[in-house]
């Protein structure tokens, strides 16, 4: 029997503006939403449930900005011609918050409810002592504010909605859900279609242990491990196998703080030997996953193809003031070859911009990396007070100015002075790294450790290409890179002027031929330099200080030699030498 009434719900995951104020939206996006998958499937489940009565139909469209255009006036069309709706803004980061502002003004105009969730909300409404004034600006425009997770509260939203009696503020920060049989999280087909090698995303767990200064996962889904079950995971991955998915990014801070991770393995191991499907995941992890017996071998057995991981520095002085303890550079190298052995591609993130650091500094540092630690990928990022990390908090109660643009707030822009570097010179010193890291010698010297290892050359040039080019070339970071940069003259930024069609449109052409002309430049060199590793003779015999294990290394690298890593060596040795069992006195 078909329902007598509907309720158009719209869950939008926004974007955020480039440097020149237009919205970064591609033809095929990079990294896909988990926050739009779990929406999704939680409002999958409200409409399974028939929360809002027998009668009542809910509509769900899923909107990835970052690969779909968001086209205001038919969405509210379509939620008008239903009997009752509302746009959501779901997984919102503070560098998201200035284009969902843009969105919910456009749509409030419009007449229609909108109600935004998201780390930002959730993370300024936890840390700070005042409202964050863009919250309360959402808040004045009649925007209802969703803090913490939606699993079992998405219900009572749109019973408000459809009942016309929303309420400015839902606050579950302090009670977060546990996730064992909840509703899973799922993308449709069409939306996954937009994103490079047909990639969803979902979360086995939430929340992490450690207390990095930086992070804002921790003030928002706490420092307690939540988790899915095994059946759970196996719900999940069998529902999109039906779609034609295969390809999975799993979004838990730090998989290996996850309890269950080996059950959760084993079960998508079993379901690789089972089914016979070809399951590829990306996971992240921290420093000290190698330690966990079974661990990186199970994750190569249930077809993990490549990790991140939290590197952050190699400078322990760094490290600890961003309570990063658990990062120990002694176990960096241990680490590295582990996941290289088990052919998994290692992507480690860095930060520039500790107190100590200089561009000077910073270039000598990735110069020991390069030589010394045997990690595929670097990834730089600003040092960035984020909202919603201690960092954050800690500047804010002492009145430090911050850039007051939030849009800047996405660890790829300067927003705070630096003790030693002026904003020219930390800006100086990330691009440095970029180049630094990236160079032509160290690309070739990567791709012959993979072929001495027994690992994919040309996976080695796919991702240099990846994390080589978006800086140059589109002025993004790679992360919020895609295929084929997609631009409209009326998504710019509210206070920046609409370009003339007679000028805008030849100029975008033009961008758009130079810059397949580079990345086509870039990928055949790139090429070129694989072939010709791959065809040496002598490639399986290369060996570099990298990916060679020394006798007493702390003695004859780099790594181990500036003050502060001789520092953190003597206190491990004082430590070591007071754990040793005393001799009974005879």
């Amino acid at each position: 029997m078909s329902k007598s009434r509907s309720f158009r719900l719209v869950l939008i995951k926004p974007s955020h503006y480039d440097d020149d104020g237009y919205v970064i939206r591609w033809w095929r996006g990079g990294l896909p939403s988990n926050s739009l998958a779990c929406l999704y499937g939680i409002a999958l489940d409200c409409r399974e449930r028939q929360v809002l009565g027998p009668d009542f139909d809910i509509e769900i469209d899923a909107i990835d900005e970052t690969n779909w255009k968001v086209r205001v006036a038919d969405l509210a069309r379509a939620i008008k011609a239903a009997d009752s709706g509302m746009v959501m803004l779901v997984g919102v980061q503070s560098n998201q918050f200035p284009r969902s502002l843009d969105l919910a003004r456009r749509f409030r105009k419009l007449g229609i409810h909108v109600a935004i969730g998201g780390f930002h909300v959730s993370g300024t409404l936890s840390m700070l002592p005042e409202r964050d004034p863009g919250v309360q600006e959402m808040m004045d425009l009649g925007v209802s504010v969703f803090a913490g997770e939606a699993e079992g509260r998405l219900e009572e939203l749109l019973q408000d909605a459809a009942a016309g009696r929303l309420q400015p503020l839902y606050n579950y920060i302090d009670d977060l859900p546990h996730l064992e049989s909840q509703p899973l999280p799922i993308i449709p087909r069409q939306q996954i279609r937009r994103v490079i090698g047909h990639t969803t995303s979902f979360d086995a767990g939430r929340g992490c242990p450690f207390q990095c200064s930086f992070c804002t996962i921790i003030n928002v889904q706490g420092r307690k491990s939540r988790r899915r079950s095994a059946d759970d995971i196996e719900a999940v991955i069998r529902a999109n196998v039906a779609q034609g998915v295969f390809a999975f990014f799993l979004t838990d801070d730090n998989f290996a703080r996850n309890k269950d991770w080996e059950s959760l393995l084993d079960r998508i191991i079993a379901l690789r030997e089972k089914e016979g499907w070809d399951l590829r995941f990306t996971i992240q992890v921290d420093t000290l996953c190698h330690k966990l017996p079974n661990f990186i071998e199970k994750c190569a057995k249930a077809g993990v193809r490549r990790c991140f991981i939290g590197l952050e520095n190699i400078n322990p002085d760094s490290l600890l003031g961003a309570k990063k303890r658990q990062n120990k550079i002694t176990d960096y190298r241990e680490m590295m070859l582990a996941w290289k052995k088990a052919r998994i591609m290692t992507v480690g993130g860095y930060i520039l911009g500790f107190p100590n650091d200089t561009p000077e500094s910073i270039v000598r540092d990735i110069e020991i990396v390069k030589h010394e630690l045997p990690i595929d990928m670097l990834e730089f990022f600003f040092l960035t007070p984020l909202p919603g990390s201690e960092d954050h908090k800690t500047l804010y109660m002492k009145g430090v100015a911050m850039d007051t643009d939030l849009n800047k707030y996405d660890l790829d822009h300067v927003t705070v002075d630096h003790p030693a570097m002026s904003k020219a010179d930390w800006e100086r010193a990330c691009e440095l790294a970029w180049n630094t890291y990236y160079s032509w010698e160290h690309i070739e010297t990567l791709m012959r450790r993979a072929a001495a290892m027994g690992n994919n050359v040309g996976k080695i040039g796919t991702y240099a290409l990846y994390f080589k080019g978006y800086h140059p070339i589109e002025r993004v970071h790679p992360l919020e890179g895609g295929v084929l940069r997609l631009k409209s003259r009326d998504e710019r930024r509210p206070h920046l002027p609409v370009e003339p069609a007679w000028s805008f449109y030849p100029r975008y052409a033009a961008e758009t031929v130079v810059k397949a002309a580079q990345w086509a430049s870039l990928a055949l060199r790139l090429h070129r330099l694989a072939r010709k590793v791959k065809s040496d003779p002598h490639r399986l015999t290369y060996v570099d200080e990298a990916i060679t294990l020394l006798p007493d290394e702390t003695e004859n690298l780099d790594l181990y030699k500036t003050r502060s890593s001789q520092a953190f060596l003597d206190q491990r040795r004082h430590i070591e030498e007071a754990q040793k069992p005393k001799l009974a006195v005879r």
